[in-house]
């Protein structure tokens, strides 16, 4: 990484250049085991690439030309230097349609989509879309804006937790286990949103879904916790 320490603009070629090098073949098995896609996979760990990250600093530009060489880490990568301030409508679903990997998604959503004007917005929209990693990525926005964006008020995201409700039997693994996790970060924002969670996940725990059942005793384990309580109760 010596050479990629002296900040200066990074052209894309030399970008995925440098992701080629860092290549760890011997990490794709375990990556697959965790549910990752490696078809364009080089094995390189998140911390490798944010360390790469902060060395580029956000470049647009260069964000979408990563994002077409359809490489897995080079996509993570343009999430971390992307510029949310420059990131259309049309760019967010593009990317989001693009989505064929939970990590992926994840990434993308916590570091670059939770920071755009229209996040909330867009949480709510793929909240209910069919495509199984467009839909999770609404529910890990909704994560994301609980834990990062502090300004926003709790009555928005009370009125999230209808759409976790509505949502949450659906069984496929990626889709139930963001809809858990948009929960517990809604419950964990404040005592406010803790009651309201705990009383929507009693809610969801009476369905007639293995997979509502799963997110809402999962959710009040946590959100329930002495941990949990004595966090908020300061």
């Amino acid at each position: 990484m010596r050479d990629f320490m002296v900040k200066r603009r990074r052209e894309p070629d030399e970008i995925l250049k440098k992701l080629k090098s860092l290549s760890h073949p011997e990490a794709l098995a375990g990556m697959g085991r965790f549910g990752i896609n490696t078809k364009k996979a080089y094995g390189i760990s998140i911390p490798e690439l944010r360390r790469m990250a902060r060395e580029i600093g956000k470049d647009h530009v260069a964000a979408l030309k990563l994002w077409e060489s359809g490489f897995h880490e080079a996509r993570i990568l343009a999430g971390m230097i992307d510029d949310p301030g420059k990131v259309s409508d049309r760019q967010m679903e593009k990317w989001v349609k693009d989505f064929d990997s939970w990590d992926v998604c994840d990434q993308v959503c916590s570091n670059l989509f939770d920071k755009t004007e229209v996040a909330y917005q867009k949480a709510i929209d793929w909240s209910g879309r069919s495509e199984e990693f467009v839909k999770r990525a609404g529910f890990v926005l909704m994560a994301a804006l609980a834990v990062h964006d502090k300004d926003r008020k709790d009555r928005d995201f009370e009125k999230l937790l209808p759409v976790i409700k509505k949502e949450s039997g659906d069984a496929r693994n990626f889709v139930r286990k963001a809809v858990n996790w948009a929960l517990r970060q809604i419950g964990k924002r404040s005592h406010r949103l803790n009651e309201i969670s705990i009383e929507t996940a009693r809610e969801i725990q009476k369905m007639d879904s293995k997979a509502a059942r799963w997110i809402a005793s999962d959710a009040l384990r946590e959100l329930t916790s002495e941990a949990v309580q004595k966090r908020l109760s300061r």
